[in-house]
């Protein structure tokens, strides 16, 4: 069989870049393939941040159907932005190597602020937290949209800055000279991954898509996501977590913030590498055992829909 690989993606400049960059690997390897760009919720409801959309998967939902319902073959999103748990029928088909990990703060060329008061964007609970913790002085205010469209409200604001997430203005060349490194942010788990998924019975595209798969950032990134499952977090924990492979061990950190960022738990290890199958699971039970199910148990209580 030699099937045209139908590879489902959102519309944004982001988006489509990743798209292509798994269709460039593919037809490198000799498979015919084809690009269908659909428009996430996430992409369309702009007012609102997206713990209040009430989804898990926001962004990833439509493709999801898309997949479910035969109109595309693979999905390509980032993983960051992929629910714990995929869809019935659903499978993690490759995890491609990890770029930039980092969070970086994009300003207007005068950091004066952060020594005073400052007023900082991001959408993200997790960088909301620890910019808080940081800097307890400061208002942080929503920022959504895609990569593009936030950093032009950046600009037509009068904040100070905004977080990003180093690897996507990388990818699209966008990273501008006036930006930090945040190397004391714990980035989201898999951040600065990329993930394809498929249905969990198309043989010809798992075996197509399996090429594409590297080992490190597969076994990293399921590491920081099995710590973000147990603690049972997703857009509405400010929760981060971050694996690296040094020789033959791996080296491991995650964290778990309260809203306001005041309260913090923080869990740091170095296990060999045969032991990394329960690494998040165990990370994440040290982490509700000293102070993060008290935690959680708020984070529930605030987004319980209202009645």
């Amino acid at each position: 069989m030699n099937k045209t690989i139908r590879i489902g993606t959102r519309d944004s400049e982001l988006a489509l870049w990743q798209a292509h960059t798994v269709q460039n690997k593919l037809e490198d390897l000799g498979y015919k393939t084809e690009i269908i760009a659909v428009k996430s919720q996430g992409d369309i409801i702009l007012d609102k941040p997206l713990y209040e959309l009430g989804i898990t998967g926001i962004f990833t939902k439509t493709l999801d159907i898309a997949m479910i319902n035969g109109q595309v073959d693979i999905a390509v999103h980032s993983m960051k932005d992929v629910p714990t748990a995929l869809p019935q029928g659903i499978v993690q088909a490759a995890v491609l190597e990890r770029a930039n990990v980092l969070d970086i703060l994009v300003h207007k060329g005068n950091l004066d602020f952060l020594n005073s008061n400052g007023t900082i964007a991001t959408g993200s609970l997790r960088r909301q937290a620890q910019w808080l913790h940081r800097h307890p002085n400061h208002t942080v205010v929503d920022l959504r949209g895609n990569v593009n469209t936030r950093m032009q409200k950046l600009q037509d604001s009068e904040w100070d800055g905004a977080v990003f997430a180093a690897a996507g203005l990388e990818r699209i060349n966008i990273k501008p000279e006036n930006y930090i490194n945040l190397d004391w942010m714990i980035p989201a788990p898999a951040q600065g991954a990329m993930i394809v998924v498929a249905m969990g019975n198309d043989n010809y595209c798992l075996d197509a898509v399996s090429e594409l798969n590297d080992v490190e950032t597969e076994v990293c990134t399921h590491i920081e996501r099995q710590f973000l499952k147990t603690l049972e977090g997703g857009c509405t924990a400010p929760i981060g977590a971050i694996a690296r492979i040094i020789e033959d061990d791996i080296l491991f950190k995650g964290v778990l913030f309260s809203l306001d960022g005041k309260e913090k738990v923080l869990v740091e290890k170095s296990v060999p590498i045969q032991e990394w199958k329960k690494l998040g699971y165990y990370s994440a039970q040290e982490v509700l055992q000293n102070g993060g199910k008290e935690i959680m148990e708020v984070l529930r209580n605030h987004f319980k829909p209202k009645a």
